[in-house]
C-alpha cells in the first residue's frame, strides 16, 4: 500500500511520464515534449512537502523540473510555499523549473494559475507563474481503452472531475482499464485515486468500484474497513457513555442533542463531551465552546 499522496504520484509519473506531453495542448505555453520522468529526492528541510519533484528529460538533453502540487480549496499560504519549493529546484539543480497545480474546481485552478510576485510592486524580486488544470481544461475519460491506453491521464481526469455528474462513468472506466495491469503499478493509482477525490461521494464510490472490479485489491479494503470498524464500535461506545452520563446527572436530552451525539463519529470529540457531562450544570455547557 502507498504511504502518501507524494510516494503514489511519484509511482504513478515513474511508470509514465507522458501525461504532461499529451496535456501540453492544453496548456499556455506547451510544455516540451518528454521521454524520461525521475522522481527527485526531497528537500530534507521542508518538515511538508506540498509538491512532488520530478525531473522530466526531453529529446537532445532538453529537461526541466517540474513541481506538482494537487489544491483543492483556495489557500492564500500555499503560493509562498510552491515559490520556496520551485526556488529550491532552481536552486539545486539549475534547471528550468514549471510548477504544475491540479484542482477540482474552475475558481480554484483560476486562482492556483495567477502570477505571484515578491517584493515591491514596480520592482519584484521573485515571480511565480503557476500552470493550472482543472475541471475546464482537463479530458473527461469515460473509455475503458482511453483509460487504459493513458493510465496517468485517467488518474488526473478522475482527481480533477471528482465534483462532476459524469464521475462515476470516469472512476469506472479508470477500474476497468486497471483490472489487467499489473499490481505494482495498479497499487499507486488506485490509491493516489483514493486520496486525490477528496469527495466522500465520489471516494466511496471508488472504494466500490475497486471491490468489484480489483480483486487484488481487496486485502487492503477489507483491512481499511476493518480499521473503520474499530473506529466506529469506538465512537458508538463513547456516545452510549456519554448520554448514560447525561441521564443519571438529570441533564436534559433533546432530541437534536441527542442526535448530534449519536452522529458523531470522532472519538476524540465524544470523550471530550463525556468529561464536560461529569461537572456540567447544564446540557449547553458541555458543548458552549464547540
Amino acid at each position: 500500500m502507498v504511504s502518501s499522496p507524494r510516494e503514489a504520484m511519484h509511482r504513478i509519473l515513474q511508470h509514465d511520464p507522458h501525461p504532461f506531453r499529451r496535456l501540453s495542448d492544453l496548456l499556455e505555453p506547451a510544455l516540451p515534449a518528454t521521454v524520461e520522468a525521475i522522481a527527485l529526492t526531497t528537500d530534507v528541510t521542508e518538515a511538508r512537502p506540498v509538491v512532488t519533484h520530478m525531473r522530466l528529460n526531453g529529446a537532445r538533453d532538453s529537461s526541466l523540473l517540474l513541481a506538482v502540487a494537487v489544491q483543492r480549496k483556495k489557500d492564500p499560504t500555499k503560493p509562498a510555499a510552491w515559490a520556496y519549493s520551485t526556488a529550491y529546484l532552481w536552486a539545486k539543480y539549475g534547471l528550468p523549473t514549471v510548477l504544475l497545480v491540479v484542482c477540482q474546481d474552475r475558481a480554484t485552478a483560476e486562482w492556483a494559475g495567477q502570477p505571484v510576485t515578491l517584493g515591491p510592486a514596480d520592482t519584484p524580486t521573485l515571480a511565480l507563474q503557476p500552470m493550472a488544470v482543472g475541471p475546464h481544461n482537463m479530458p473527461v475519460i469515460t473509455d475503458p481503452a482511453e483509460a487504459r491506453g493513458d493510465l496517468a491521464l485517467a488518474t488526473l481526469s478522475a482527481i480533477t472531475h471528482a465534483g462532476d455528474p459524469d464521475i462515476g462513468a470516469v472512476l469506472k472506466a479508470l477500474s476497468t482499464a486497471l483490472r489487467d495491469v499489473p499490481e505494482n503499478v495498479a497499487d499507486p493509482i488506485i490509491e493516489f485515486t483514493a486520496q486525490g477525490l477528496g469527495n466522500r461521494q465520489a471516494e466511496e464510490l471508488w472504494r466500490n468500484l475497486v471491490a468489484t472490479d480489483l480483486s487484488f485489491y481487496t486485502s487492503y479494503l477489507s483491512e481499511e474497513l476493518r480499521a473503520e470498524g474499530r473506529a466506529e464500535g469506538r465512537a458508538q461506545g463513547s456516545a452510549d457513555a456519554l448520554l448514560m452520563v447525561m441521564r443519571q446527572r438529570g441533564l436534559d436530552v433533546p432530541f437534536d442533542i441527542r442526535d448530534r451525539i449519536t452522529s458523531c463519529r470522532d472519538p476524540l470529540t465524544l470523550r471530550r463531551w463525556v468529561a464536560r457531562a461529569v461537572i456540567a450544570i447544564s446540557t449547553e455547557e458541555i458543548f458552549t465552546t464547540e
